[in-house]
Formats: C-alpha cells, sequence, structure tokens
C-alpha cells in the first residue's frame, strides 16, 4: 500500500471513535440542485459551491474563507448534488468556483483519456476544459479510488495489490458508486485482467457492504474514515489503473481575479491528505461544523 495512505491511516486509527460516516464519491451523488442555484451572482461576488457530501462542503467553505480574509465578496451555495448539475453551472457562471478531484474531472470532459499521473492529468485538463474553465494549483491532497476488501479477505487470499485481486475476482461481488460498472469494467479488464461474478450499487454504503459480505470488493474513497473504522484494506493500485485525484479549485474565468487565484492557490499549497483525513475526522465522526473546522485548519496555516 502506498506509504501516503499507511501513515495517514496510521494517524486516523489513533484518533478514531465509533460512529462515522463517509465522505462519499467525489461529486457523483446525484440530487437535484436547490431553486435558484443556477442563477447568476451580483457584480463583484465570488459563489462557491458544493457537491452534496461532508468533504465536498468542507473544502468549499475552506475556500469561501479563504477569500474571504481577502476581502473577496462570496456568497456560499453548499450541497448542490452531482457533478452532472454543478459543472454546468461553473461553466454557465451560476457558481465561479467550485471544489474538484483532479482525476474524476478529466474522465468527465475526456471519457477517453489514459492521464494517470496528477501532472498528465492536469495538462490534460488544461487541454480539454473549455474556454469558459480553468483550473488552478491543484493541492497535494488527494481522495483516491480504490478496491477495498475486508482485512480477513486480504490476508486469507494473500492480497496486497489489485493485480493481486485479479486470481479470485470471478468469485466476488463487486460494490460502488451507480457510475463505477460504466466507468470502470473496461479499464480493470485492460490493466489488470479483473472480471468479477456481479456488479452492486452500493453507492455511500459501499464500506458497510464490504463489512458486512454483500460484495466481497468495494469502491471506497480513501478519505473514507470506515476504511479505518471498519478495517479495510485499500488495495494497491500497482499497474495506475486509477488516475490522480487531487483536490483542485474549478473556476469560471470570468468570475475570478488575480486575487482569487492567490487566495486559491495559498489553500492549495497547504492542503495535504494527512491534514484533509484530520479535518474529515473531526467532520465526519466528531460531528464538528464544517464552518469550524475549515476557519480552524485555515488560522493554523497562517491564511487567515
Amino acid at each position: 500500500m502506498k506509504r501516503l495512505l499507511r501513515t495517514a491511516a496510521i494517524a486516523l486509527a489513533a484518533a478514531f471513535t465509533l460512529g462515522a460516516c463517509g465522505s462519499g464519491d467525489p461529486l457523483t451523488a446525484a440530487s437535484p440542485a436547490p431553486a435558484g442555484s443556477g442563477s447568476a451572482p451580483a457584480a463583484g461576488k465570488v459563489v462557491v459551491g458544493s457537491a452534496n457530501f461532508p468533504e465536498n462542503v468542507l473544502l468549499a467553505e475552506i475556500y469561501a474563507r479563504a477569500l474571504e480574509a481577502k476581502g473577496v465578496q462570496v456568497e456560499r451555495k453548499l450541497n448542490i448534488g452531482s457533478r452532472e448539475v454543478l459543472y454546468d453551472q461553473v461553466k454557465g457562471g451560476g457558481l465561479t468556483v467550485l471544489p474538484e478531484y483532479a482525476g474524476s474531472l478529466l474522465a468527465y470532459v475526456d471519457k477517453t483519456s489514459t492521464a494517470r499521473t496528477k501532472e498528465e492529468v492536469v495538462a490534460a485538463l488544461k487541454e480539454k476544459l473549455p474556454a469558459e474553465l480553468e483550473i488552478l494549483e491543484p493541492a497535494a491532497a488527494e481522495d483516491n479510488n480504490s478496491l477495498t476488501v475486508t482485512r480477513a479477505t486480504a490476508e486469507k487470499e494473500g492480497l496486497a495489490t489489485i493485480e493481486d485481486l485479479a486470481k479470485v475476482a470471478k468469485g466476488y461481488a463487486v460494490g460502488g458508486p451507480p457510475e463505477f460498472q460504466s466507468r470502470q469494467e473496461e479499464n480493470f479488464k485492460k490493466v489488470y485482467g479483473l472480471e468479477f461474478k456481479e456488479w452492486k450499487k452500493t453507492g455511500a454504503a459501499t464500506a458497510d457492504a464490504i463489512k458486512d459480505g454483500t460484495v466481497q470488493v468495494g469502491n471506497v474513497f480513501t478519505t473514507d474514515p470506515k476504511i479505518v473504522l471498519n478495517d479495510l484494506v485499500a488495495l494497491e493500485d500497482n499497474k495506475g489503473a486509477f488516475a490522480a485525484e487531487n483536490v483542485t479549485p474549478l473556476v469560471n474565468k470570468a468570475g475570478v481575479d488575480d486575487t482569487v487565484r492567490s487566495a486559491l492557490d495559498a489553500v492549495s499549497a497547504k492542503l495535504d491528505t494527512p491534514g484533509l483525513l484530520e479535518m474529515m475526522k473531526r467532520v465526519a465522526v466528531d460531528k464538528d461544523d464544517a464552518a469550524a473546522v475549515a476557519e480552524d485548519w485555515l488560522t493554523r496555516q497562517g491564511l487567515l
């Protein structure tokens, strides 16, 4: 397993208590947008939006508070819904800033892309995004895809990597978000020769579905606290089936200026995966208010 994930898991294991909810699939949980969420912002106002899961709301609060600290007038439109809704709102100017995940955003705008590393993904996005949109500097922080199993399964079958999974996958059911099979089935066959017995739509409950045996393998996201709470093992993506998922601000070019860009770039320069995991523990497990967690983090980073 990647060194960063091992370090983060150790840090989380030391801190966690019972009871948590996961961060969810980055920008894919479908729900209708609130009324008026696509309307154009007032002149000079930056509208920060988010998807409807805790991690994205937290990131949006970090962006919003960092901008306000620089004197920018900010309007928050949080918990809107899926990428299918959000992307068009940023493109149309109803939203100005959105916390995105680089690899998933690229897969949305270019379904044929083979970019995998952070550098490849960023370069491809800069080429493929429409003229209205721009990505700013990506953070080191990632919320990656994974194929995850129980520790008992990993030990019984000798599973450490996704490549190891190929020898047993035909007997396993795999779970994930509704879009998981359409996005990944052919990719897994091509990269790893993986063929599963069954694909199930387990959504945000995937980690629990693995634990209770509904599925044997699941697409759990790496900042989901239940990886640690449920004693799961995220298998190493040793051949790079998944693209890098660095947290990246997506902006409408017409709505941002140098002050906005520099404030958001400063956030990205400080945001790493262990820090995001620590904040998600506070939000998802301790039930702390996302705005308060964001302000505390920004203060400790010297950004307020």
